[in-house]
């Protein structure tokens, strides 16, 4: 895509998750501006537009400053929001990252289609900054685990439920038990309910991150780099022994150079 006559040199770069939409401002390679709005697939583009040209407002950043826009979502049903949000507010129709888009990394799945695109733009980036092999951890509404080989191929992935989600399930089919903030405690044994229950779903699901990543170790010899994405990357990370990188920003670079890739 070429920027259109008289506009900026902005990127508007949108990761749309089933929990929350991130958008970032790319200046060149330089992410200037990000944004963590909630999803929610019932909200207009207009609404999201008001929204997002108000925070942009406060940056000092106009919709005229932006040439493209380039998207990576989950959410099909918020895909035509995003869509007509690009062309309304920003005058571009938005690459979305899908079928037939280059991402410069073969696939090795029975069906490439299956993966989800923020994976495959996960893959993408961490390939980038840390070369291969590497894995990323994606800490959503869903834990995934995508794996590049020594080759820079993406191999395949694991995917488990969320901290987030095993939590409410926890809170919701044991009567007796009540709903408690999931964080890392201070002490591996609770003195109290409350501090016995942030034990155990905190360091069980760290149980089951460096369990799964010790097999992947064994598996992909090489294997140095696991980077840590999403919205509980941070807290699991400071109780792994396998997490050796945080990115909060992963999905956003990984559309920066997909973007870069394919435009014309």
């Amino acid at each position: 895509m070429t920027p259109a006559a008289g506009r900026g040199e902005l990127l508007l770069a949108i990761d749309a998750g089933n929990t929350n939409t991130v958008l970032g401002v790319y200046r060149g390679e330089e992410l200037i501006q990000s944004y963590r709005l909630s999803t929610d697939v019932e909200r207009t583009s207009d609404e999201y537009g008001a929204t997002l040209s108000t925070l942009l407002a406060r940056a000092g950043l106009a919709t005229t400053d932006f040439a493209d826009v380039v998207v990576c979502s989950v959410v099909p049903p918020l895909n035509p929001t995003l869509a007509r949000l690009a062309e309304g507010f920003f005058g571009r129709r938005p690459l979305f990252v899908e079928p037939g888009v280059r991402t410069g990394m073969p696939i090795r799945y029975d069906n490439p289609a299956e993966v989800g695109a923020d994976r495959i733009v996960n893959a993408v980036a961490a390939r980038h900054l840390y070369g291969a092999p590497v894995v990323v951890v994606d800490f959503g509404t869903a834990t995934t685990f995508d794996i590049v080989n020594a080759k820079g191929e993406y191999a395949g992935g694991i995917i488990s439920p969320g901290v987030l989600i095993s939590a409410e399930a926890l809170f919701a089919h044991a009567s007796r038990l009540y709903r408690v903030d999931v964080k890392a405690p201070a002490e591996l044994v609770g003195r109290n309910t409350a501090a016995a229950m942030q034990a155990g779903i905190y360091f069980g699901y760290v149980g089951l991150v460096d369990g799964i990543l010790a097999r992947l170790k064994a598996e992909f010899p090489g294997l140095e780099s696991v980077v840590a994405t999403g919205g509980q990357a941070e807290m699991i990370a400071s109780g792994s022994v396998h997490l050796n990188r945080v990115e909060p920003r992963l999905t956003l670079v990984g559309l920066r150079l997909i973007h870069a890739l394919n435009r014309r």
